[in-house]
């Protein structure tokens, strides 16, 4: 009988050493799993939240002012419709263009504009489109002014020589601030002349341009590109 009530026992032990490991296994499981886990730092952050010019999207003592914004005192403004997006990294806030939403022009961009004034040392350019987005019409055309030391490479004399006003121009945006663009480099300069003693358009002969009309030959800052309507 003692050896009976034995084996009774020793089941009763293996089961209760059983239970205490499971409440052990059970107990580091919960250590496990209620430890925190740290999320991977995310820089960018999109805001779905769509924003309309004119709306604050964010003050200067919070961020610097990025692509499709402007600042007026401390308030920084969207200039576009689209979406809100924060660089964490780099502290600083832009608006990016919603779909179907109207291009605005940018630093490096390629513009073809009119030019509607041309004065001793700049020649001011009303902006009318930009390479890569065809007849679409852009969102903040503006004035930009190309400088006497930014018609060419070489020395410039003389700007009413490289440009006339109503000239079709092609330029690049150097900066934003002040609406700068240069027309050095071969592709870019006059795309196309009216004969200023006849109003005919000009021909491109070598590097001069030429009336078919009147024969009168005029000086400009012709472009590769010029007569073929190519941006």
């Amino acid at each position: 009988m003692a050896r009976s009530a034995d084996a009774k026992i020793r089941p009763n032990k293996k089961i209760e050493k059983t239970a205490v490991g499971d409440d052990n296994v059970k107990e580091d499981i919960s250590k496990s799993t209620s430890a925190p886990v740290s999320a991977p730092t995310q820089t960018t952050i999109t805001e779905e939240k769509l924003v309309l010019p004119g709306d604050i999207v964010g003050t200067t003592e919070e961020y610097k002012a990025g692509d499709g914004t402007y600042t007026i005192s401390s308030d920084i403004h969207s200039i576009l419709t689209g979406n809100v997006v924060i660089d964490q990294k780099r502290r600083t806030i832009a608006v990016k263009p919603g779909t179907g939403v109207p291009p605005i022009v940018s630093k490096g961009d390629i513009v073809v504009g009119n030019v509607i004034n041309v004065r001793e040392s700049i020649a001011l350019i009303e902006i009318n489109a930009i390479k890569g987005y065809g007849e679409r019409a852009i969102l903040n055309p503006g004035i930009a002014a190309v400088h006497i030391s930014n018609v060419m490479d070489d020395y410039v004399k003389d700007l009413s020589q490289q440009f006339a006003p109503q000239d079709v121009v092609k330029a690049k945006v150097i900066d934003m601030s002040n609406m700068r663009l240069t027309t050095a480099g071969n592709e870019l300069g006059v795309m196309s002349a009216d004969c200023s003693n006849c109003g005919i358009g000009m021909v491109a002969e070598k590097d001069k341009l030429k009336c078919p009309e009147c024969g009168r030959t005029e000086n400009r800052k012709i472009s590769s590109d010029y007569g073929t309507g190519i941006i």
